[in-house]
């Protein structure tokens, strides 16, 4: 689910509460195990809402620069995580003051020497395994511009237009992926020495559709198996 903003930058609190309200009325029995948001999306109108009854659980990265209070003094989160070295995390063991609400606050020093900070409503051992997974939708963004379809190459400006685009993309990128599986099972992808593997299922896929759709008079056997797929049964 996606909604498209007439502006440049980043969402507003309000826009990103409606798009929130919008999935919940139209997933009523789906329950969010959490949400993650970067360093933009902070400030307390949306801590607040996220913390309305019904609560949606979060994990939200907070800036070196705010603070982070104990009912007394407040300091920056730079100061309080300082003493940490690169790998090395911290769970602070009681709900601090952060944006005017009370939340669990933790820590991890990445190698790079930057602070991943995060808050959460709720106990925070498992706070930053968590928001590793936010790293897919880097890697979704990667699949619709340079590393897949190059959405930004169509330049299309009309909302109508795109939506139906991300929609038909949403499914390719699903139906890569599937293939991209099917593949790897028959015809596993090499490991390199950094321990990742050659190129991403996602990548593995979409490279034999294209070469099947090439030759669709030659691969059309291939084409149909692929099909399968896209089918529920």
């Amino acid at each position: 689910m996606w909604t498209f903003l007439d502006k440049k930058g980043n969402s507003k609190t309000d826009e990103r509460m409606n798009l929130l309200n919008r999935f919940e009325r139209e997933f009523p029995e789906v329950e969010i195990a959490y949400l993650c948001g970067d360093r933009e999306f902070i400030g307390k109108p949306w801590l607040t809402y996220l913390l309305l009854t019904p609560m949606i659980p979060f994990r939200l990265r907070i800036r070196e620069t705010d603070l982070i209070g104990d009912g007394g003094k407040q300091l920056s989160a730079k100061t309080v995580f300082a003493h940490l070295r690169p790998g090395q995390k911290e769970i602070l063991n009681s709900r601090r003051w952060v944006w005017g609400r009370l939340v669990y606050v933790s820590a991890l020093r990445l190698e790079d020497g930057e602070l991943l900070i995060l808050i959460s409503p709720d106990s925070a051992e498992a706070a930053i395994s968590d928001y590793a997974n936010r790293w897919g939708i880097e890697t979704l963004f990667g699949m619709f511009k340079t590393r897949g379809f190059c959405l930004e190459s169509t330049h299309f400006t009309d909302s109508e237009r795109l939506s139906k685009l991300l929609a038909l993309m949403a499914l390719a990128m699903c139906w890569a992926i599937k293939v991209g599986e099917w593949l790897h099972s028959h015809t596993p992808l090499k490991v390199k020495k950094h321990g990742r593997r050659e190129k991403s299922l996602f990548r593995y896929g979409l490279d034999y559709l294209r070469s099947v759709v090439n030759d669709l008079d030659i691969k059309h056997r291939q084409f149909l198996e692929c099909l399968q797929f896209l089918s529920c049964t």
